[in-house]
């Protein structure tokens, strides 16, 4: 079927109920409210436990990671499994898997290392980026912005070297960011769900019971 076919047919099943499929969305979104305003209490829930106790909330996400390293390890080697059985390349697969089974287990047992590992790869990610940034500075002609994209470099660079000589300061400033996201996008959420039933109530306003005879 062409796009165009589609598309009269998409047109077609909107003109006969009545909606458009903003509409639709709209409606779909009210009706559910409540699984957005959970979705948001849950948000503000680890936003305020990450500000009020950021060093559980790093160990929390630390235990999170090693569940995730540990399901793809398994999953890398059931891959690398059926692979030899098809007499495919089986041996990176193998490795890989068994590389993130490895570090799944040591960050299972030692959440903490899982955190200063994250750190540390957060502060090369930074003097990567901000040397980046402070060579292409160089390149960039004054009235382009080079002194803004030359600073950017720095702060990024300061950012690394900070997380390098203080990783735990820098594991607590790291949780206190994500926890006041959280905190916002919780708060977001909320206000849109209590909005979405607000719009769900107007449009289906209840009845008045009928008089008696």
């Amino acid at each position: 079927m062409s796009s165009a076919t589609s598309g009269d047919a998409l047109a077609s099943r909107t003109a006969s109920n009545g909606a458009s499929p903003a509409e639709a969305m709209s409606g779909l979104l009210a009706r559910n409210w409540w699984a957005i305003a959970l979705r948001g209490v849950a948000a503000l829930g680890f936003g305020l436990v990450a500000l009020l106790v950021p060093g559980a909330a790093m160990l929390s996400l630390a235990l999170i990671f090693a569940a995730y390293l540990l399901a793809d390890g398994i999953f890398g080697i059931v891959s690398a499994v059926r692979a030899a059985r098809t007499h495919e390349r089986w041996g990176l697969l193998l490795a890989e898997g068994v590389l993130n089974l490895l570090m799944g287990l040591l960050a299972a047992f030692f959440p903490a290392g899982a955190v200063l590992g994250f750190v540390l790869a957060t502060a090369a990610w930074a003097l990567l980026t901000g040397g980046l940034m402070l060579a292409a500075a160089f390149r960039l002609d004054r009235s382009h912005g080079r002194l803004w994209l030359a600073l950017g470099g720095i702060l990024s660079l300061a950012w690394g070297i900070l997380l390098v000589m203080t990783p735990l300061a820098g594991a607590v400033v790291l949780t206190w960011w994500l926890g006041a996201y959280a905190v916002a996008f919780g708060a977001a959420l909320l206000v849109l769900a209590f909005r979405l039933r607000r719009q769900r109530d107007r449009a289906s306003p209840v009845e008045p019971p009928p008089r008696g005879t």
